[in-house]
């Protein structure tokens, strides 16, 4: 079965959905990989020779770098090299075949290769252009570089993470390069939806900057400073501005971390009653809050007592909630993973089988599926620029000849 084949038997939400990106690493591939996922034609340009940075990033097996398994799925790689006259020229013609263009050049790059909005708009007036970047096109940092983890810091989120004593925490992956990139997806299908419903739609410019994704889910750091002049601080694993009784992480008998939270009255209760603690000491809000500390100093030693799986019964038992703090190994053997049918095996060229991330949500009626791993480098010249885009077999030799592509 032909890759073309195989995409279409992979009929998603977005089938018929035609993205180009001009995007490298994380935020704007993965805001890519959201549509291909779900069935868009996603056509991802990479320079001839190394290809996109991401491609060498991370753990290999035998030499074969693993990451870009994943975030290159179910897209086409096409080469084309941006300094040369008729590789802009090549990139022109794709963003008159897309419905999406998607770019994370510098600001100056993009206005002298002409994929800045006025050239977009100009070649392709229905397109949707979403345009990552650092500090946002409209900021005087339009041009300075930018990376995921520079987003988190200026998000107010990396000052909230870890625990008072200790020093601000990133995450363990990409975390703000992931959201954004998310925030991107959503920001595409909103702007196809006006194009769907509005007969007046003249193509849309989304500008979005990398701390902006997460500076725009931490809902209430703004307006607690606003209103009552409070810099909300580190807390560890409590919330910063709505503690609750228990919000922790507890180390069991056999050296499991299992997490252990409340967010309601008869939670906290719960939590009481487990401990043999006087259920009527923690009837009110203000009560609960005043001893969380000693809950908390309570089910530490509880759970130090017990092994995890005795742990994981009783909170059951006396509907806690709580989870073992799950690492990779425990999410491939975990059932409900299984269930949900969230990890698929996919054939690759190079290793044979792997297992990765299914689509992610779930739908019902066109649930959308992984037809391919991330591919060869240039794999698609032929495809796209041939039958897409409808260069000739002299051009295209041409366009190798002089290493354009």
């Amino acid at each position: 079965m032909s890759d073309d084949e195989r995409n279409t038997a992979g009929r998603g939400q977005l089938t018929g959905l035609k993205v180009v990106e001009f995007a490298h690493v994380v935020a704007g591939p993965l805001a890519g990989s959201m549509l291909a996922d779900q069935g868009a034609d996603v056509v991802h340009v990479e320079p001839p020779g190394a290809g996109d940075a991401a491609r060498a990033m991370g753990p290999q097996r035998d030499g074969i770098p693993l990451w870009f398994k994943v975030s290159g799925r179910n897209k086409r790689s096409v080469t084309l090299d941006l300094h040369h006259e008729a590789g802009r020229a090549v990139a022109h013609r794709l963003v008159a075949w897309a419905d999406v263009v998607i770019v994370t050049l510098r600001a100056g790059r993009l206005r002298s290769w002409e994929l800045d909005w006025d050239s977009v708009h100009r070649i392709n007036p229905r397109a949707v252009l979403l345009q990552i970047s650092g500090f946002g096109a409209t900021s005087s940092q339009a041009d300075a570089p930018g990376f995921g983890k520079m987003g988190e810091a200026r998000s107010g989120v990396v000052h909230l993470t870890g625990f008072p004593d200790g020093p601000p925490v990133h995450t363990g992956f990409s975390h703000g390069d992931a959201v954004t990139g998310l925030m991107g997806a959503y920001a595409i299908l909103a702007a196809l939806h006006r194009r769907d419903h509005d007969p007046d739609f003249d193509g849309e410019w989304i500008d979005l900057a990398l701390f902006e994704s997460l500076f725009r889910l931490v809902e209430w750091q703004v307006i607690v400073h606003d209103q009552l002049g409070r810099v909300p601080e580190r807390s560890g694993n409590q919330l910063a501005v709505a503690p609750a009784a228990v919000i922790n992480t507890y180390r069991s008998r056999d050296g499991q971390w299992i997490t252990v939270t409340s967010a309601t009255l008869r939670s906290v209760r719960n939590i009481a009653c487990l401990l043999g603690l006087p259920e009527e000491d923690f009837a009110t809000t203000q009560q609960q809050y005043d001893r969380r500390g000693e809950l908390d100093e309570g089910l530490r030693n509880w759970v130090a007592e017990r092994d995890t799986g005795e742990c994981l019964e009783g909170f059951a038992r006396a509907e806690v909630v709580a989870s073992r703090v799950f690492d990779a190994a425990d999410i491939a053997a975990d059932p409900v993973y299984a269930e949900r049918e969230d990890i698929v095996t996919v054939e690759d060229p190079d290793l044979g089988p792997v297992r990765m991330q299914a689509v992610i949500p779930h739908f019902r009626q066109r649930p959308g599926r992984v037809w391919r791993t991330g591919p060869a480098l240039g794999q698609d010249n032929h495809l796209v620029y041939g039958q897409w885009l409808g260069l000739s077999a002299d051009e295209l030799a041409d366009l190798e000849t002089s290493d354009v592509i």
